[in-house]
Parts: structure tokens; sequence; C-alpha cells
């Protein structure tokens, strides 16, 4: 019987920077490189790069869409999940993932990072995007910053 390949989330926002999609293109394609499936949102911007990037590199991608249907699937996801559950669908993606790395910063990414951290059981990387406080103004802990992509791959603690 072989391993389950290790999956990993790749979160950000549907309407990205350059840089932030450069950023999530190399995450994906480092990550399959490594044989990881890429997990995301299915949608545009960082998802649709990360998805790019794994394919590039011969990956699987998985995209968990918020509809009940396809028809707003990226083109380079290998599985598509649609689940009706809106942005519900985000505590599903991090559910599936063995770590999540988030490129960029958005309300849905914001999410993400919650639930992952409330999950407490998964590495939670980010690249960029937004930085979260506690009530006495200190960085909140337990959310790895990465300067880029082969940081954050790196950071996960999966890959040797």
């Amino acid at each position: 019987m072989t391993a389950v390949p290790v999956q990993v989330a790749v979160c950000g926002p549907a309407e990205c920077t350059e840089a932030e999609w450069d950023h999530a293109h190399e995450t994906g394609r480092l990550l399959a490189g490594h044989g990881a499936v890429v997990v995301c949102g299915g949608l545009g911007g960082v998802m649709a790069a990360a998805a790019a990037g794994a394919r590039s590199a011969g990956g699987v991608t998985v995209g968990i869409l918020p509809a009940a249907d396809r028809t707003a699937a990226g083109p380079d996801l290998t599985v598509v999940l649609p689940t009706g559950l809106g942005q519900a669908r985000n505590n599903v993606i991090v559910n599936a993932a063995d770590a999540v790395i988030a490129v960029g910063g958005s309300w849905g990414t914001l999410s993400e990072v919650a639930l992952a951290m409330r999950r407490g059981t998964v590495p939670v990387v980010q690249i960029g995007g937004w930085h979260v406080h506690d009530r006495d103004g200190r960085p909140a802990g337990g959310i790895v910053n990465a300067a880029g992509p082969a940081e954050a791959v790196a950071a996960t603690g999966l890959f040797p």
C-alpha cells in the first residue's frame, strides 16, 4: 500500500498583486516538486497561481469551490470539489491540509489562517499579507512569517 501524499493548502486573495501571483506560483511549483498535493479555493488570484505552479511541475491540484457547481473552477485544477458552502468552504480547505501557506492577505485568507490556528495541529506559514496582533498589540504567536516561497515550504517542516 502506498503512502498518502502530503497535502498543503495555499491560500490567498482572488485578486492579488503580481508579486503575490509570483510567490504563489513558485510555492505551488516547489510543493509539487516535493510530491505534495496542492489544495486551494479553486478560483482566481493566488489560488490560480498556486495551481498553475503545481501543474507546471507535474503536480496534483485540488480546488475546493464555494459554489455548488464547477463552472468557476480554474483551468489548472486536477480535482474540482464544488461544495455549495460559500466561504464556509475555507474550513474544508484547512482541514484537508497537513500545512497551510497563506500568500498575501484578504478577509477570506484571514479566515483560513484563523481556522488553521484554531485547528492547532498544522503549521501555518505566511508570505506577506496581514499580521494579527493580540489585545496587547503584540504579534499573535504561532504563525511563521517567511520571506519567500522556498522559506515558506521549508517552514512547514514536511519535507527533508
